[in-house]
């Protein structure tokens, strides 16, 4: 399997999904469209993905990985920008904003781009295969996604996607 989300001239996540976003694609200061993911070589018995964006730079700034985003039983295809916008029928995982807007799933169970506070931060994007339609609800946590993925998972590809701070 393999995956491509394209860069912009720089090298970097393109700004409309990250820190530079306009006003338009943000929610409580956090952008909220996502990037698209190019995926092919699927295997052939994969039933659904999943995708975690975790930022394991911000453990120095923050004292832990944040969590962007988790998505489970996606269509076996490419993830399209904007999603939540989308008739896209899927289960969506709580990031990290979930400890300050507990009260807000609109925000806490969504993409919330890379915001990277002091330099360039490289953020890990893992898709996963998966043999079925995984046990979660909406508001599913990391932890719960790593359960439901087990001896679950055909096959998965991560890569690292910089964001630029400046």
């Amino acid at each position: 399997m393999r995956v491509q989300v394209s860069l912009d001239s720089q090298g970097f996540i393109p700004d409309g999904y990250a820190k530079f976003a306009p006003e338009s694609a943000r929610m409580a200061g956090m952008p909220v469209i996502n990037f698209p993911v190019q995926i092919t070589g699927i295997p052939k018995k994969t039933k659904t993905l999943a995708v975690a964006l975790i930022d394991y730079d911000a453990v120095p700034v923050g004292g832990f990985p944040w969590i962007h985003w988790l998505a489970a039983n996606l269509p076996v295809t490419d993830i399209t920008a904007n999603l939540a916008a989308t008739t896209t029928v899927y289960t969506r995982g709580t990031n990290s904003m979930w400890r300050e807007c507990k009260d807000q799933p609109e925000l806490t169970q969504a993409y919330i781009g890379p915001m990277p506070p002091d330099k360039v931060h490289d953020y890990s994007l893992t898709i996963f295969a998966v043999d079925q339609v995984l046990p979660l609800q909406n508001g599913f946590f990391l932890n719960d996604l790593r359960r439901a993925l087990r001896d679950h998972v055909i096959e998965e590809v991560s890569v690292d996607l910089p964001a630029r701070s400046e």
